[in-house]
């Protein structure tokens, strides 16, 4: 795995935004040919609301990518296999595209607790894709190989679990998945506004309409944080550090702040820091 200097994160993540697209802009996105010796590492992340794949260069900085919405996993698990590799299949040809280069293997993540059968259903569908499956990893751990935590804890708010792994001395010491995340933000705002998901989720992306909605979503946050409490309590963690979409809400850090009495911060930009971890984990090839 490439190593990540903390102090050149905020660039690294910078640049991940600017290079995975969404799928609209992807199709459109001008090509930049990446010589045929330049060794590359995959990402794929099968989440819950998101489907992304990402393309670093040997030491690990951000060459392209393409996300979208997508419900072909819930809770680590593989729901809709064909959709899924459709999906995958489409997204890889036009990473392909842009760059010049055929994607020939990735890693990919799970949440912690998934049993090991949805595990390799999961690496099933990137083999489906046209794609070696190369390496599995929990996504917390994923997100450490890009912060490099010495102490702590990570805490993955994806689209419907959160993750956590619990940081000691460098090493991931334990892990933990609960359902709650991204897709019960949307749920909750649904049912306050009586509109539809589809509404709820393009409200809930809406920055600006976040400090309105806040007080709907609170108890789900402070769900976020039991859920945190309860599986880092018999642990030394003095600080949280959040990451994935979930974790992109106003007032995220602060209202997990205060239910657990821990200091707690938002990576910035949060979103793409597991798939980014997952690509590090994948062989440079």
């Amino acid at each position: 795995m490439a190593a990540v200097e903390a102090h050149m994160l905020p660039r690294r993540l910078a640049l991940a935004e600017a290079a995975i697209l969404p799928r609209a802009l992807s199709e459109t996105a001008p090509r930049e040919p990446v010589a045929r010796d330049r060794k590359l590492r995959v990402g794929v992340d099968l989440g819950t609301a998101y489907l992304v794949l990402v393309v670093l260069d040997e030491e690990g900085w951000p060459l392209a990518g393409e996300w979208q919405a997508a419900e072909v996993a819930r809770d680590g698990l593989v729901v809709d296999f064909i959709g899924a590799t459709d999906r995958l299949r489409g997204m890889k040809q036009r990473v392909q595209d842009r760059l010049g280069r055929e994607l020939t293997h990735a890693a990919s993540g799970y949440p912690p607790g998934v049993p090991r059968v949805e595990v390799r259903a999961t690496a099933h569908v990137l083999e489906a894709a046209g794609l070696e499956c190369s390496g599995m990893i929990d996504e917390p751990s994923a997100a450490n190989n890009v912060l490099q935590l010495q102490e702590g804890a990570i805490v993955d708010v994806g689209g419907g679990t959160t993750g956590i792994a619990v940081v000691e001395g460098g090493r991931i010491v334990a892990t933990a998945d609960e359902p709650t995340g991204g897709r019960h933000f949307s749920l909750v705002i649904a049912g306050g506004l009586n509109i539809s998901l589809e509404e709820a989720e393009a409200l809930k992306l809406t920055e600006s309409e976040q400090p309105r909605l806040l007080p709907s979503v609170r108890p789900v946050m402070e769900k976020v944080g039991s859920i945190i409490l309860r599986h880092t309590r018999e642990h030394r963690v003095d600080a949280l550090t959040l990451v994935g979409g979930g974790a992109a809400f106003h007032g995220m850090a602060e209202v997990v702040q205060n239910y657990t009495g821990l200091p707690t911060r938002v990576v910035d930009p949060p979103l793409f820091v597991t798939p980014v971890g997952l690509a590090l984990h994948d062989p440079a090839q």
